[in-house]
Formats: structure tokens, C-alpha cells, sequence
């Protein structure tokens, strides 16, 4: 490995590695993204009782859940270095590249272990079916990345303006538009009983959409942030 890509590799996960520590120690973006996320389920659920819903209205509903937990906790990791004063230390002595990846994969971490806990609470309160459980790891996995690449320079622009969490609601679902729609189109087919072979169109957006979103925000961030 190159020096430069080594030493970029190790200021990312120096930039990660505080931030895991930071949320450990107060915790306040994963208890937002995991109460909201949970709570929103269970009421959903009781509302709707143990009915079979159809397979669109569950693919929407899961990917909604997901959304607006998103939004309720993947902007901190900008505000909090905005309200702690740490933003301009971190802008002398990170590069701006560091600075996003290790961001990005902070967010991913967290979208990742409320992932881990909707889902199965998901398909136990809802009746999905557990057949397609297999095929919808993959899906799980882009739809993460995606929403975590899409919203990440986001939350770097919203960072130091007065209103943050509506404005950051407000700038990212226009760019995550395209992504929810086909992530719900691929949950429905899949809990219709498709096999993953029958979604490759999908999984080629998906995957087209999250290379485009990260090499696009990557380009953009160092303006972003040195301004």
C-alpha cells in the first residue's frame, strides 16, 4: 500500500475510532435512531394488529421506519463537532477526505445496529415472510450504505444552521427519493416470494446509486467543509 493511501487510511480510522468512543460515552445518536426507530415499529404494529398486510405496504413501511430513524440521529456526527467547538481543530489537522470516510463509517456502524435490531422485530410484529429473510440481507446492506452516503455531506452542510434537524429532513429526501422508491420496489418483490435473480435491476441501481452518492460527496466535501 502507498504511504499516502496508508496514511489516509489511518487518519480515517483515527477519526472513526473517536467518534465510536464519543458515542459511547453519551450515546445520544444511537439512543435517537433506536427509540425512534423501535418506538415507531411497536406503534405501527399495535395499530395494525397481527394483519397480513400486502407486500408493497410492508416494503414501504419498513424502509419509512428506516428513513425517518436515519434522520433522527445520522446528523449529529457534524452538529456535534459544531456545538463542541471541535470543528475548526479538526479542520487543521485532518484532511477533509479522512474527515468524510471516517464520518461515513461512523454512520454506517449506526445504521447498521439499528438494522440489526428493527429487523427482526419487523418480521415478528408484522408477519413478513420469513422465507425471503435470505434474499433481503443484501438489500439491507445497500439500502444501509445508500442512505448513509446520501445524507452524510448533508449533515456536514446543515451543521452550523439554526433549524438542523428539519432542514437536514428537508435537503435529504429529495436526493433519497430515487433510493426509497427502489428499495421498496425490491422489499416487495422479494416478500412477493422473488428470488434476488428477478431484482438484479434494482440491485444494479443500488449499487450505481451508492458508488455515485460516495465518489460525488467525496468530490464535494473538502468545499463543503473548508468553507
Amino acid at each position: 500500500m502507498p504511504p499516502t493511501s496508508a496514511g489516509l487510511a489511518t487518519k480515517c480510522l483515527t477519526m472513526l475510532i473517536k467518534d465510536l468512543r464519543l458515542e459511547l460515552r453519551d450515546k445520544y445518536a444511537l439512543n435517537a435512531v433506536l427509540m425512534f426507530g423501535i418506538t415507531t415499529l411497536a406503534v405501527v404494529s399495535f395499530s395494525l394488529g397481527q394483519s397480513n398486510l400486502p407486500p408493497h405496504l410492508l416494503g414501504a413501511l419498513f424502509w419509512i421506519i428506516m428513513f425517518f430513524s436515519a434522520m433522527s440521529g445520522l446528523a449529529h456526527i457534524f452538529i456535534r463537532e459544531e456545538d463542541s467547538g471541535t470543528a475548526l481543530a479538526l479542520r487543521l489537522s485532518a484532511p477533509p477526505d479522512a474527515v468524510f470516510i471516517g464520518k461515513l463509517l461512523f454512520n454506517m456502524i449506526l445504521l447498521t445496529v439499528l438494522t440489526l435490531i428493527i429487523t427482526p422485530l419487523f418480521f415478528v410484529f408484522t408477519n413478513a415472510p420469513v422465507s425471503s429473510l435470505g434474499s433481503f440481507i443484501p438489500i439491507l446492506v445497500l439500502g444501509v450504505i445508500g442512505l448513509c452516503s446520501a445524507t452524510t455531506l448533508i449533515a456536514a452542510i446543515i451543521a452550523r444552521a439554526a433549524v438542523k434537524g428539519a432542514l437536514f429532513a428537508v435537503l435529504s429526501f429529495p436526493i433519497i427519493i430515487p433510493l426509497l422508491l427502489t428499495l421498496v420496489l425490491t422489499t416487495q418483490k422479494l416478500f412477493e416470494g422473488s428470488g434476488v435473480s428477478n431484482v438484479m435491476t434494482e440491485l444494479q441501481f443500488l449499487i450505481a446509486y451508492m458508488v455515485v452518492m460516495i465518489v460525488g460527496s467525496l468530490m464535494l466535501f473538502k468545499f463543503v467543509w473548508t468553507e
